[in-house]
């Protein structure tokens, strides 16, 4: 049985459709990659799975329960959690406070929530900096903060959306070596990624969306090499950097 099994989902706002019969299953221990065109409908399938949007149609099952329509919240305390393109901070409150208030999901007690949160940010090398204000981090710290808090509610499954985007080098190999080692603590994942040396080092398999339907799906070298996919969204000249 999948963990995650997205059945013919559609969503449309007024007269334009977002999502149209998207289906796909990710298996425990995953790690899938969804890549598209700006405006494919990513994000928009992200907020379908987590309860932030209702689909028109079309189901969403994780570990085998029908999950459509629930609420974020229900969801979450389920064991799936989720990251935001744009970085979410409680802004006003220390990085130790922000993974605290994840940590609470599973753990009414305060004192566990906070060695659970100070362990995660030990993990994610945000330690020396839990007594911050999170409106103080630089964007690479925000974006391990915004992991940090998703994994301090002890996800089974995990959505990440576009953690490595507008990092520098050095914070986007940080950033994959963090995500892999996410994988290798049996935690699964959903991965929205644009920058493609994160998609195709760490995705398993891969699903390109286009005018919100699915176009290909497969390993990352058989998604590198799909005419479909480098006409829609990869473009020569990444097949070009590929085999030079």
């Amino acid at each position: 049985m999948a963990l995650l099994s997205v059945r013919n989902l559609t969503k449309a706002f007024g007269g334009l459709t977002a999502i149209k019969d998207l289906s796909f299953e990710l298996q425990k221990g995953e790690i899938l990659g969804i890549i598209g065109p700006n405006g494919a409908g990513k994000t928009t399938l992200f907020n379908l799975v987590t309860g932030f949007y209702r689909p028109n149609s079309g189901t969403v099952h994780l570990k085998g329960e029908d999950i459509t329509g629930l609420r974020p919240h229900e969801i979450a305390r389920l064991g799936l959690s989720r990251t935001f393109q744009i970085t979410q901070p409680f802004a006003n409150l220390t990085v130790l406070e922000n993974v605290k208030i994840g940590a609470h999901c599973r753990n009414p007690s305060s004192q566990k929530a906070e060695e659970l949160a100070l362990q995660i940010l030990d993990s994610v090398g945000l330690f020396e900096k839990r007594d911050t204000l999170a409106s103080a981090l630089p964007v690479g710290h925000r974006k391990k903060l915004e992991f940090a808090k998703a994994l301090a509610t002890q996800p089974e499954l995990i959505l990440l959306d576009e953690v490595v985007a507008g990092l520098n080098s050095k914070e986007t190999n940080d950033m994959i070596d963090l995500i892999g080692k996410t994988q290798n603590q049996g935690i699964t994942i959903l991965l929205i990624e644009h920058v493609m040396k994160a998609i195709m080092s760490l995705s398993n398999r891969i699903v390109v969306i286009h005018y919100g339907e699915k176009i290909a799906e497969g390993p990352a070298e058989e998604i590198s090499k799909d005419p479909k996919v480098i006409e829609a969204y990869l473009g020569e000249e990444y097949v070009f950097a590929e085999n030079r």
